[in-house]
């Protein structure tokens, strides 16, 4: 009969385990730098995630889509918006691509509020910024696998990541330090310079983009 040696490891949590914990540990942490912004702003938490999902968006998004980002019901998102409303922060009028609907936008007064955030949630940037950047282009590179793994549970919001863009061409040069192409720019798009969220984002076709996040993972 064999007999497992114990080592001083047993017991450790496998290695994906211990992954999440840690991405766990960091959203915690920048959870609770946005509360206390958000509390000293007078807003909760959920208005101060919204305000943040808005930035940077010329065109107007609607209530689902806030919803949806924010895994709430849309009358949660919809009581929080009508608090932004009411404090200047964010202007609802008619969607530009249906007269039908209403959208959502930021006011001057809400992108500087966004602003004031980022600069209140800086030090998350600055603990980022401290690593090496070979360090930076794995922990980037690894995150977008993970991102690509999770999508396939469809848990993952919908991104403006240049895998779901219609203008991002996949391995156009593989094998190279720059394999992907940007037609918005017209230049080879190296994977360290991957965006997550972009202002120029247009959005592919459901298939072109499946096909990008699982050549990724």
């Amino acid at each position: 009969m064999d007999i497992k040696l114990e080592t001083p490891w047993d017991g450790t949590p496998d290695i994906s385990a211990r992954i999440v914990v840690a991405i766990s540990r960091v959203s915690s942490v920048l959870r609770a730098g946005m509360w206390e912004f958000a509390t000293a702003e007078n807003l909760n938490p959920t208005q101060a995630e919204i305000l943040q999902l808005l930035k940077d968006r010329s065109t107007g998004v609607r209530l689902s889509w806030l919803a949806a980002q924010l895994s709430v019901s849309p009358a949660s998102a919809s009581d929080s918006v009508t608090a932004l409303v009411a404090k200047g922060l964010v202007r609802k009028a008619r969607a530009e691509d249906d007269g039908r609907a209403s959208a959502l936008w930021l006011t001057g007064q809400g992108k500087a509020m966004v602003e004031k955030m980022m600069s209140a949630l800086g030090f998350a940037d600055d603990a980022a910024a401290a690593l090496d950047a070979e360090v930076k282009d794995q922990l980037l590179v690894g995150l977008f696998k993970l991102i690509a793994q999770l999508q396939k549970s469809e848990r993952f919001p919908a991104l403006r990541a240049c895998l779901s863009c219609r203008f991002f061409e996949a391995n156009v040069n593989p094998g190279s330090a720059a394999p992907h192409h940007c037609a918005l720019v017209k230049a080879p798009l190296p994977i360290a310079f991957l965006r997550i969220d972009c202002a120029e984002h247009q959005a592919t076709d459901p298939a072109t983009e499946r096909r990008n996040w699982e050549a990724f993972a």
